[in-house]
């Protein structure tokens, strides 16, 4: 174990029913170390840093932060020994300013103009730029992850745990985070950070621990390993690529013109004239910035927001004026970004969960009355395809780890059998096993006839998955563009908008 660590974990365990989240896992953190926590969805991860951040007390074991015993009976406790924490899942209240939220997470928080200063500042040294006035209910997830970590920076921890960190952030925003992580590492600060890319691991952290079913399995340099080394320490073993084959663009299935929509807020995005036209056995990806109309332009062809001047067409049948349910009915099915709160209800059920969205299409409700059997049955049904790691169906959505939730929100709507799917950061936090079995599930489904848009801030999962591309630039979407081919430097023009962004008339 590290001479010296800020942060020592010795024999950690800790039981849930029918479920030993963490066991025996000892590992140590140095000070000025980035060290990389790696495992699958549910391998014990986030359940060992919530017992760092006093969430949830450990069953057996000990931990010692900076020598001393560290036993924290809540986060308060941890905060004043000096651990911070940014979440996978935000923490914030949607009523409340940028300043506000972040004053709910301090002792004893300065005045507020001097708290919006102080945020300003910092959000601008960190190159995550903030308005401390701005309601949280208007940021995009990226703006909103950016609270998160301003949040916790604020408090000059000792040792910084960072879940997810960049699942939402560009890789410009990224860069800038770790050019300030290195800062921090400099002055001593330990850093123990979780994150299923491993590319983001090689290229950042000092060292990683490995969990696989709540043990440590391997630790290591990950600069010494290749990401597809890292992934089958992860696993166990190998990873298969996916298959791309056996698809071809069929007939026409989705055509959208002129789809417009007025900014809901002053900080919302509006939609410009957006046209697009999606076939048969055809993946469209499409990319942007985080805050750019991803959000309301899944609305927009959900049904979310109806009555939006313009055209949607599915297989000829004008689908503009219906709303979620209608649209539904049709084949038109979407999966939104926020998973917890969006997409799930954290406090209902698999089996609950999944009548927000299958009650129709699967027969789950029936002039009225809900088949539970049937509900539970169609759950279980997607627990089992997508390999989501949870005790059972009546497991609360909020009881699941991130990956987990996302395979089971995915696995809801893939497995309904829809026309046309849309997707929106289809595997934000997703570890890479999961993330190739959720991005299989979208080939295989378009392998079957069905058309799939992505909208994703994963440039290399776009160009993984997609036949297409276009950009999303402050509303405005451009012209598609074949995937093949296309570089790096070209995707970031059309990002940024530089090309002109011309609306697609196809």
């Amino acid at each position: 174990m590290t001479e010296g660590a800020v942060l020592r974990a010795e024999g950690i365990g800790k039981s849930y029913p029918g479920v030993r989240a963490n066991d025996d896992v000892s590992f140590a953190v140095a000070p000025g170390e980035i060290h990389a926590l790696l495992g699958e969805n549910g391998a014990g991860k986030s359940t060992l840093v919530k017992m760092i951040y006093g969430l949830v007390r450990p069953d057996d074991g000990r931990m010692l932060l900076n020598g001393r015993p560290h036993q924290p009976a809540d986060p308060r406790a941890a905060r004043a020994a000096g651990v911070a924490m940014v979440f996978q899942h935000f923490s914030l209240f949607d009523a409340l300013t940028v300043a506000e939220n972040i004053a709910l997470g301090m002792e004893n928080p300065p005045p507020r103009r001097a708290l919006s200063a102080r945020i300003a500042q910092v959000s601008q040294d960190f190159g995550l730029p903030l308005n401390p006035d701005r309601r949280v209910v208007t940021l995009s997830a990226g703006e909103r992850q950016r609270v998160e970590i301003i949040r916790c920076l604020l408090q000059n921890p000792r040792l910084l745990i960072m879940d997810e960190p960049t699942s939402v952030l560009t890789p410009q925003e990224a860069e800038l985070l770790f050019a300030t992580l290195r800062k921090l590492a400099a002055q001593r600060t330990a850093i123990l950070y979780i994150s299923h890319k491993l590319e983001e691991i090689r290229s950042h952290c000092d060292r990683a621990t490995i969990l696989r079913h709540g043990r440590v399995v391997d630790s290591c340099d990950p600069r010494a390993h290749s990401a597809r080394d890292l992934a089958a320490m992860m696993v166990g073993g190998d990873m298969r690529p996916i298959d791309r084959s056996g698809r071809q663009a069929g007939e026409v299935l989705l055509q959208v013109k002129g789809l417009s929509q007025p900014a809901p807020t002053a900080d919302a995005t509006a939609l410009k004239s957006v046209a697009l036209t999606l076939r048969a056995g055809e993946i469209l990806g499409i990319g942007g910035v985080a805050g750019n109309g991803q959000d309301e332009l899944l609305a927009a062809l959900s049904g979310e927001i109806r009555n939006a001047p313009g055209t949607i067409l599915l297989e000829g049948a004008d689908l503009s004026r219906l709303g979620p349910e209608a649209r539904r009915a049709a084949g038109l099915l979407a999966a939104p970004e926020d998973r917890l709160g969006h997409a799930a209800v954290p406090d209902f059920s698999l089996t609950d969960n999944t009548l927000l969205t299958a009650g129709a299409r699967k027969g789950l409700v029936r002039k009225g009355l809900i088949d539970r059997p049937a509900a539970r049955a169609f759950a279980q049904d997607v627990i089992r395809a997508f390999d989501v790691r949870t005790p059972g169906p009546e497991t609360a959505a909020k009881a699941l780890s991130g990956g987990n939730l996302q395979k089971f929100v995915i696995g809801r709507e893939v497995m309904q059998a829809p026309r046309v799917l849309v997707v929106n950061q289809p595997t934000w936090g997703v570890d890479a096993g999961a993330a190739a079995a959720v991005r299989q599930s979208l080939l295989d489904l378009a392998r079957a006839g069905a058309g799939v848009i992505v909208i994703s801030q994963d440039l290399d999962e776009l160009l993984e998955l997609s036949d297409r591309f276009c950009a999303l630039n402050e509303g405005r979407l451009s012209a598609p563009l074949p995937t093949q081919g296309l570089t790096l430097d070209q995707i970031g023009l059309m990002l940024g908008g530089a090309h002109g962004m011309e609306v697609a008339h196809l």
